[in-house]
């Protein structure tokens, strides 16, 4: 209706007067007002099905997993003579039936009331009950010895008053569950498949439950040995589903006496037998609410952002309705194009601030690198044909004899270098680890952390190659100069020329050798220090020196594990001088060292190795994150808290709404739910969502 209309008929009744409730509030007042239309005989405002919904149920509201259509079903219950129109006077007294502590359970007897005596005849309820559940429905049996309790037998059948009803109702969705666990199994050894239960209880529950629950039923089976479930499963589940309240009030408890606002399955069940009067949830219950909640974060120590997929039905992996709609399609495709967009850009801003922060690092480790590289092309066992007699010798000799510059020969190749080495390295390392990781809970076996790391140090060697040998041709140049008189000191792009494409790839065995192996020990090594040592999860994020201590200690086995490796790829990259054996490929060059040096040879430039790694991501990773935040990328929101204290996380999990009449339908429809997924549903080709019986059947005038 519009405005000037709602303004006219407020005067009116200003003038005139109304017979109409007087505890209806401005504010659903105008609510009617501005859904209601005129009826053309009569003049009177009314509201038919189209306009109620759009009345209590408008479309920007969140509906869970209930559709919007099934809010028809309280048409029936607000239109009080079932003349199909609800007059103000109606949406006064469902207004004020929605404001009943028992709003819930009177709504779903009224619907079923169909003569509107104040009880529910067998008849009708059973009735009703076939007309509107689901087509593929698990079926209910209500010849069963559980309904006879409640409405008798066939030859003495009974009315059931308000109270005998809802008690009948509280216990319905148990019954349905017992009943098509009987149905399934077809065995009749207690147990149904994980794909029968996540059935049940969507037939069932559905409409109480996260997304987080519904996406992980098959899952129950993990709880115990076996690779089914067994109906104790099931009614632990329903039992825990069914007793939600109760469950939240105490992890809330536990959570707050907690330090870090975090219990485990023994504290919960501690907090329960203090809270309830006797001993209320059975370890089972608890396995089952723990299993849940730990899916993502299976460290058994859980925080209330865990549990709060679990408890919270309106929980969701994504914030989009279950019935949106082609106009959600349409923005899917529009956010979907954008989002490919943004990683991009987000790949590169990541990618620019990595070769930033990577040529830091390599920057101020490079002299310790070029020591190392220095010291491994020493050759000679005598002690007497040696330049440098260790690494600090090597040290202070490069500054006596070549100035502070020397210790930087060759470093514009490393710092053009470092960029895509690093992005590559760790872009291949995350998406090996991804193929292999299990998406529910973030596990990935030791060996394909392995492969991981492997791979990720195979593709480098593509421009590590040709970067290293260029690298060390120019750091060794200074010595060279000393022992050659008048030998000239060349560029990068002569030493370049002057090697060609398959020069550059000299020692690309040697270099594969190093790097694979590197890898592989250190990325698993740096995850395990992380997660393991330090704690990191999905609640706790590191500081940068925890991170700079990890990636330290994880460089150190990888690096001088690997130093045989590096000292055959210096040997065969470096240009041979008079005099120096000529290696001509791997075996020789490892044949040779052992033969003239010993095996201590191997190890050369080894503790070098180890003072330039484990700073050179310490660097690296610093770098990278003052850059994060010192350069953030546009548009890009403030990255989400991790919540770890009770202070912090106490509204994690919604507050209940008792207030909104839009809230209490929603609950009403939920009890009512309870009998069947789709009750209310429209379905083709009638478009009807709630099917009535007859008027000789009902037995009343309307």
């Amino acid at each position: 209706m519009s405005t000037p209309t709602t303004v006219k008929e407020a005067v009116k009744e200003t003038l005139l007067g109304t017979e109409e409730a007087t505890n209806l509030s401005a504010s659903h007042r105008a609510l009617f007002l501005n859904n209601a239309k005129k009826d053309e005989k009569t003049g009177q405002l009314y509201m038919g099905p189209e306009e109620f919904i759009e009345a209590i149920a408008p479309p920007n509201e969140d509906y869970h997993k209930i559709s919007r259509d099934q809010y028809g079903l309280l048409f029936r219950v607000a239109d009080r003579r079932g003349s199909g129109k609800v007059t103000i006077g109606d949406w006064a007294a469902f207004e004020n039936l929605l404001m009943k502590p028992d709003a819930e359970y009177e709504i779903a007897f009224r619907l079923f009331d169909v003569s509107r005596t104040g009880t529910v005849k067998y008849e009708d309820f059973r009735q009703l009950y076939e007309r509107n559940k689901g087509p593929d429905s698990i079926p209910f049996d209500w010849d069963c010895d559980w309904a006879k309790l409640y409405i008798g037998d066939k030859s003495k059948r009974h009315t059931l008053s308000y109270s005998e009803f809802s008690q009948m109702l509280r216990g319905l969705q148990g019954e349905r569950i017992r009943q098509a666990f009987q149905r399934f199994d077809k065995d009749r050894d207690g147990y149904i498949e994980p794909e029968d239960f996540a059935r049940i209880i969507l037939e069932t529950a559905k409409h109480k439950l996260s997304d987080h629950l519904l996406e992980n039923l098959t899952s129950l089976c993990n709880i115990s040995t076996g690779s089914r479930i067994s109906y104790a499963n099931v009614r632990a589940f329903q039992n825990m589903i069914m007793e939600m309240d109760l469950v939240e009030l105490i992890i809330r408890k536990a959570c707050t006496k907690s330090a870090d606002g975090k219990i485990t399955r023994t504290e919960f069940l501690n907090e329960a037998a203090k809270v309830t009067r006797f001993s209320l949830f059975t370890p089972m219950e608890a396995d089952i609410l723990f299993h849940f909640a730990s899916l993502d974060e299976p460290s058994g120590r859980l925080s209330l952002g865990d549990f709060a997929k679990v408890l919270d039905p309106t929980w969701r992996y994504q914030d989009v309705s279950e019935d949106s709609g082609k106009g959600v399609g349409l923005q899917r495709a529009k956010t979907s194009t954008r989002s490919i967009l943004l990683q991009v850009a987000e790949s590169a801003y990541s990618f620019a601030l990595g070769s930033i922060a990577g040529a830091f690092g390599a920057f101020m480790v490079y002299p310790i690198d070029l020591v190392k590289t220095r010291m491994q092309n020493q050759r000679g066992a005598d002690p007497g044909q040696r330049l440098y007699k260790n690494s600090i010798d090597c040290f202070r000799k490069v500054i006596a004899n070549e100035g502070a510059r020397g210790l930087y020969s060759g470093v514009l190749p490393q710092l053009v270098g470092v960029a895509p080495e690093k992005a590559i390295k760790l872009t291949v390392n995350d998406l090996v680890r991804g193929f292999f990781t299990d998406p529910k809970t973030h596990h990935i076996p030791w060996g394909y952390e392995v492969l991981a790391g492997g791979t990720a140090g195979a593709c480098q060697v593509v421009f590590t190659n040709p970067l290293e040998i260029v690298k060390i041709r120019l750091q060794v140049q200074g010595e060279v100069a000393k022992a050659t008189e008048g030998a000239q000191k060349r560029s990068a792009m002569w030493i370049v020329k002057n090697l060609g494409l398959a020069g550059l790839y000299k020692g690309a065995s040697a270099c594969l050798l190093r790097d694979v192996p590197f890898s592989a020990i250190y990325f698993p090594t740096y995850s395990h220090l992380k997660k393991d040592v330090f704690g990191e999860s999905r609640t706790k994020k590191l500081g940068i020196l925890q991170l700079l201590t990890a990636g330290a200690i994880a460089g150190m086995p990888a690096a001088y594990l690997t130093t045989p490796c590096d000292v055959i790829k210096t040997r065969l990259q470096v240009e041979a001088r008079k005099g120096d054996t000529n290696y001509t490929g791997l075996r020789h060059a490892a044949s040779t060292i052992m033969k003239e040096e010993g095996f201590r040879a191997f190890f050369k430039g080894g503790p070098a190795r180890i003072l330039r790694s484990s700073p050179q991501f310490g660097f690296t990773l610093a770098a990278y994150e003052v850059l994060q935040s010192v350069l953030p990328f546009p548009g890009k929101s403030k990255q989400e808290q991790v919540h770890t204290g009770v202070a912090e996380v106490v509204d994690t999990i919604r507050e209940k709404d008792v207030a909104s009449p839009h809230a209490r339908s929603r609950n009403a429809l939920k009890i009512i739910l309870d009998l069947d997924e789709d009750f209310g549903r429209v379905r083709l080709p009638d478009q009807q969502t709630w099917k009535t019986l007859p008027t000789f059947f009902a037995g009343n005038k309307s």
